[in-house]
């Protein structure tokens, strides 16, 4: 079953502010999150993790 997580927890996972977040999702930084309705976004955790261990990769 997928995991998901909402903005506050993406921000605490990646070590960055909620707007910071949003800046890098408007700037196409960060994996594309789902709408689940029009007052919630997620983001799959699987493929947000998968994102972080390529960045961090491709940084060392």
């Amino acid at each position: 079953m997928t995991e998901y997580l909402r903005v506050k927890q993406v921000a605490a996972l990646l070590g960055i502010g909620v707007s910071t977040v949003w800046a890098w999702v408007k700037e196409g930084k960060l994996p594309a999150p789902v709408k689940l309705s029009e007052r919630v976004t997620v983001w799959d955790r699987a493929e947000l993790e998968s994102w972080v261990r390529e960045l961090t990769g491709r940084a060392g």
